[in-house]
């Protein structure tokens, strides 16, 4: 087998086997702790930018299915896993996992550590690396790393966004003969959806509770929005800094009190810093199934997908405007907040989680009830 090096800017070097393609990807190099998800995880756009440590001991061996994509492409810069496998066992697979990510340029690196390594970022910080399957040196290698972009200041959402409109209407469909999933509702509302990096399966599930969807690019202004007259505004998850999306928050100060708006991950983001709030970059992230978030609202603590490096600063809030709704029991993190004055709410994590928890798929019903009495 060859060999692949992952080197990360402290000079911190890691070899292991060399999967995927035969490239040389550098990022910021991040860790995700789910236990399944591993192609939701490629195809995600807030993976732009990022080389993706997974956790689970074994990655690639159900293989990848077309339908479980979250975009029409991987979007992770490389890959670092304990143990992969280049067959999968699972009949939904159509395309083994290593050929799905070395079609797209992928690099992956197999059997190295990944515990130590975890254990090194959350010590020291998520930092920049390179993962190589062609170059041995690995003093360049490190030296490359220390020399590519910091994540923090870099507006990644304009990239990965869509260059037209497009439409949405299609829901959940089942994923097997036993799953009993509903036929989603007649489309009642009409939603436009920023897209700043949206998987599909928000788009699948703001479907699935009766609303058709105009997906926007990320610089749409609020007049284009407003001209289409939704019935709501979606804020869409995505990648990198926030704080350098200005035309984005400038978009959003102007959509408020006009139609209800509904943010998740970078749409939480982009409406807390709408509201005068400040962003700030975490030390090495929430990216994972299974955190616990409280609903303070309901007192009732959710499991929930999270996938994000910055966070809104509770304290930067005006609590007169804003109440905040949601907290991480970990760390206490700022996970959901909503409009004191107007019918707008955001959450930092994903309950569109697929696969993962369900437990807070009512926010969708919560947004078509904003709707509803708007």
């Amino acid at each position: 087998m060859e060999s692949a090096i992952l080197a990360l800017e402290d000079g911190t070097v890691f070899e292991g086997r060399s999967y995927g393609a035969p490239a040389e990807r550098s990022g910021e190099v991040v860790f995700n702790t789910a236990l399944t998800g591993y192609q939701e995880v490629f195809t995600d756009p807030s993976y732009s930018g990022q080389i993706v440590i997974l956790t689970n001991p074994q990655i690639g061996n159900y293989g990848t299915s077309v339908e479980d994509n979250e975009s029409a492409k991987p979007y992770i810069e490389g890959l670092v896993v304990r143990e992969f496998s280049d067959r999968s066992s699972n009949w939904r697979s159509d395309q083994e996992a290593d050929t799905f990510l070395s079609r797209s340029g992928i690099p992956i690196v197999s059997d190295i550590d990944t515990r130590a390594l975890v254990r090194h970022l959350r010590t020291r910080g998520v930092m920049r690396g390179v993962l190589s399957g062609i170059e041995r040196d690995s003093a360049k290698l490190v030296e490359k790393a220390r020399n590519i972009p910091s994540m923090a200041g870099l507006d990644l959402a304009s990239a990965v966004s869509t260059p037209h409109s497009y439409e949405w209407s299609k829901g959940v469909d089942p994923c097997s003969p036993s799953d009993l999933t509903p036929r989603p509702e007649p489309a009642r509302y009409h939603v436009v959806a920023y897209d700043f990096g949206i998987k599909l399966n928000i788009l699948r599930r703001l479907a699935q509770v009766g609303c058709r969807v105009t997906v926007v690019p990320a610089l749409t202004s609020a007049e284009d929005v407003l001209s289409l007259k939704p019935d709501g505004v979606f804020l869409s998850n995505g990648p990198g800094d926030p704080e350098p999306l200005r035309t984005q928050v400038s978009n959003v100060q102007r959509l408020i009190g006009r139609v209800p708006i509904f943010g998740i991950c970078l749409g939480n983001q982009i409406l807390g810093l709408a509201m005068g709030g400040k962003t700030y970059k975490m030390k090495f992230g929430h990216r994972g199934a299974n955190h616990p978030v409280i609903n303070k609202l309901t007192n009732r603590v959710e499991i929930t997908s999270h996938n994000h490096g910055f966070a809104v600063d509770p304290d930067s809030l005006n609590l007169n405007d804003v109440e905040i709704t949601h907290v991480n029991l970990n760390d206490q993190t700022l996970e959901g907040f909503r409009l004191r004055n107007h019918p707008v709410f955001a959450v930092q994590y994903h309950p569109e989680a697929a696969p993962g928890p369900h437990d807070s798929r009512y926010l969708f019903d919560e947004f078509v009830k904003l709707m509803t009495h708007a």
